[in-house]
């Protein structure tokens, strides 16, 4: 090979390095400073103004009143639902702090809205679950279905 080839394969390979270590800096300061989804997360949401009459509501079934840990460092755990979101992250601030080297700072949020419980990944690296569904915009939480936040697991229950 000639000297000309051997210096542009060099250089696109340092190009190559420095493209991995800028996403690997974006990565772990995404995960120490927070993101635009737990930003989002963090505003209220406006409420439904429209009301249905009561023969069109559904059947109302009773509410889960609480969120139980059962699986991971912290299985037994208790959290009572009180309509106040619920957060779940490495993070102190958070409302349910898992030290799992799979959770991120600020991974999910349950939250009450018309009656149901939600969960919202808010941006995690390694994603939230709902049962064996990865959560990638606002779903329901029926109870008793597991919530997967890294090594810990989560589930609704009356």
């Amino acid at each position: 090979m000639t000297p000309f080839t051997l210096t542009l394969i060099k250089l696109a390979f340092l190009a190559v390095l420095w493209l991995f270590v800028i996403a690997a800096i974006g990565v772990i300061r995404a995960d120490m400073f927070s993101s635009k989804a737990a930003e989002r997360a963090a505003r209220p949401r406006p409420a439904k103004a429209a009301k249905q009459p009561k023969a069109q509501r559904a059947p109302q079934r009773s509410a889960p009143s609480k969120l139980v840990v059962v699986q991971g460092e912290r299985a037994g755990t208790v959290i009572d639902l009180t309509g106040a979101p619920i957060t779940v992250g490495r993070a102190n601030d958070s409302t349910l702090v898992v030290t799992d080297d799979y959770a991120s700072s600020r991974h999910a949020r349950i939250f009450s809205q018309d009656g149901q419980w939600i969960v919202e990944d808010l941006g995690s690296t390694n994603g939230t679950y709902l049962g064996r569904t990865k959560v990638s915009r606002p779903m329901p939480i029926p109870p008793g279905v597991p919530v997967r936040i890294g090594k810990t697991v989560i589930e609704l229950r009356k």
